[in-house]
């Protein structure tokens, strides 16, 4: 479940940035921006752009909430304070474990 909406969200994320980079400048600062030329007017396809783009912008915040609230409920909850007091030092390896005391053999 959380693979598919990871691909959802990378899909979204991508698709967000395609339409901002679509929007005209307002600008004017390198006399770039969209000449109104084709199908749609300048008008319409700035409503359309802005649409899409609050679209995929609302689609990208929940599917990060739902990766956030889904990757917190991983595991059992630990806290420091619920270990005892003598447990906080880390583990031994095996090297430095102290082996069985050796005897000395008898003649």
């Amino acid at each position: 479940m959380e693979t598919i909406v990871l691909v959802i969200h990378l899909i979204l994320a991508v698709a967000l940035v395609a339409t901002v980079l679509l929007q005209r400048s307002e600008g004017g600062g390198l006399g770039m921006g969209g000449s109104g030329m084709g199908l749609m007017s300048v008008r319409g396809s700035a409503n359309l752009l802005t649409r899409t783009t609050a679209i995929l912008a609302a689609g990208f915040m929940a599917t990060s909430i739902i990766l956030a609230i889904m990757s917190g409920n991983t595991g059992p909850k630990r806290s420091i304070l619920d270990q005892p007091a003598g447990t906080s030092a880390p583990a031994k390896t095996e090297q430095e474990k102290p082996g069985a005391p050796v005897v000395p053999l008898s003649k």
